[in-house]
């Protein structure tokens, strides 16, 4: 089913062996391993985004992790290990600053026709409906109000976003809800693409 995020990839391979991963996207059709050819990538760098949201984490959140990562560090020292001071200190403030950009380098991309969101792809043409979300909305409808088997892919620290009611007979997900901080536009490109 196309809507289905777990299906945007198949592979097959041995092991100790190279793996070759078959893709199937933009119909373009199968791609696998050393077929890949000058045509197909330009054809593939042809795609026309018409919307690219980036979802960082707040700049804020950098500086509030290095301090509870040094707090922790700290602790190391007080506790009276007879470790060196740097090793604590030299892996849990990097650590600290990689899960705080991990957390914020999604995407939401409209592009092709399709919507992409966390490695999932969703074609424009099984969206029936589609409204705004205020972030108190948001979050009832991904609490006790929504359905399990929704695709939801938001953000804590995005409040708004959009929620896409689909109608594909092969998949049995009722709808999408997709954090946004721009609700209004991602509706209008959503009507106009539909």
């Amino acid at each position: 089913a196309p809507a289905s995020p777990g299906n945007a990839y198949s592979g097959s391979g041995t092991p100790a062996s190279s793996r070759w991963t078959s893709t199937s996207r933009c119909g373009l059709g199968s791609v696998t391993g050393r077929e890949v050819t000058l045509e197909v990538m330009s054809t593939r760098s042809e795609t026309s985004v018409q919307y690219r949201e980036r979802l960082r984490t707040p700049w804020w959140w950098y500086p509030v992790a290095l301090f509870v990562a040094s707090l922790l560090a700290a602790e190391f020292h007080i506790a009276g290990y007879r470790l060196t001071d740097w090793i604590p200190f030299g892996t849990l403030l990097p650590l600290a600053a990689a899960i705080v950009w991990w957390m914020g380098h999604n995407t939401l991309e409209i592009s092709d026709g399709e919507l992409r969101v966390r490695g999932a792809h969703l074609p424009l043409s099984y969206v029936t409906g589609s409204v705004g979300l205020d972030a108190a909305t948001l979050r009832r409808v991904v609490g006790r109000e929504g359905d399990p088997a929704a695709f939801v892919a938001i953000r804590p620290w995005v409040g708004p976003g959009v929620q896409l009611w689909l109608d594909d007979p092969e998949d049995p997900t009722p709808y999408w809800v997709v954090s946004t901080r721009h609700p209004q536009r991602l509706l209008e490109l959503l009507r106009t693409a539909s």
